[in-house]
């Protein structure tokens, strides 16, 4: 059951990353503020993984082939994800957007079942369903939708299953390496080849189209270490959660972030809770108790 507080504290370590990219949003734009969580971010993931193999004196992990292809789809599909949310987002229909993208648990159960041959039990399935329409319920208000058309709606759809597929492509990873009981030091190193992927990558990109954002990220690279060790941070117990059970059930349990940021709108902003957001909140509270029951 340790996957739980894992779970946990990668919501609220995610939640306080989420925080710090909107505060270098304004310096760097969207995709710079993006890539800090990845180019200041591998550092200290490859910094977990030293001490992960001093403390437990384990060798370096070896793949095989197979490892690469569910890494890539891990790391790639997550890319595309941020760069589909972001592009239906900049159609003004935020709230909707989040709303669809936050099928993801549903996706990932089914992507999951496919991919991985992750069980699924009847309780665990009406446990996801509850938890994911509660927040669709709390997101969604009547009238946004036709902002923007249907494009935001199915691009949000979209991202929610390429944030499941990528969460697949990393579990599927940390699996294939069959350390055992060694669950930290596959998650760890999985991170690590993650974050160096992902932060070459984009930096090639960067590069190519765009080297003055580059040179921004640098220039900032004070406030951006911080968010880039949250972001690190969030995703080893991300991955450590990954490695103890299937994704869908992680994925689920996650939407805990969306009462966190609830309960600060509420006590820190004063912002009243509306009975449409009140329902939403008790219908996610009840799936995560079934989801829980159900382990």
């Amino acid at each position: 059951m340790l996957w739980i507080p894992f779970t946990i504290i990668a919501a609220a370590a995610q939640t306080a990353r989420n925080a710090m990219q909107r505060e270098l949003t304004t310096t760097l734009g969207t995709v710079g503020a993006t890539h800090v969580r990845f180019l200041f971010g591998f550092p200290f993931a490859i910094l977990f993984l030293v001490g992960v193999l001093m403390v437990t004196g384990a060798a370096m992990p070896q793949p095989s082939l197979i490892y690469w292809p569910w890494i890539a789809l891990g790391f790639v599909a997550q890319i595309a994800a941020t760069a589909m949310m972001l592009s239906a987002m900049s159609s003004r229909s935020f709230v909707v957007t989040t709303a669809y993208i936050k099928t993801e648990p549903v996706q990932t159960a089914l992507f999951g079942l496919i991919l991985l041959g992750d069980h699924i039990t009847p309780l665990l399935a009406v446990a996801i369903l509850i938890a994911t329409a509660g927040v669709v319920v709390m997101s969604y208000k009547p009238g946004v939708a036709q902002v923007g058309g249907y494009k935001p709606t199915v691009m949000g759809i979209v991202a929610g299953g390429m944030f499941g597929l990528s969460a697949i492509g990393y579990r599927g990873a940390i699996l294939s390496l069959e350390l055992g009981d060694n669950y930290v030091l596959a998650a760890t190193f999985t991170l690590a080849v993650g974050l160096v992927l992902q932060a070459a990558s984009l930096s090639a990109w960067l590069a190519w189209r765009d080297v003055g954002v580059l040179k921004a990220i640098f220039r900032a690279w004070k406030p951006s270490i911080m968010a880039g060790f949250m972001g690190a941070f969030a995703s080893q117990f991300w991955f450590l959660a990954f490695a103890l059970t299937t994704a869908a059930s992680v994925r689920t349990l996650a939407l805990v972030e969306v009462l966190f940021a609830q309960g600060i709108s509420k006590f820190i902003f004063k912002q009243p809770t509306t009975g449409r957001e009140a329902f939403g909140i008790a219908m996610i509270v009840v799936g995560v108790a079934l989801l829980v029951w159900a382990h």
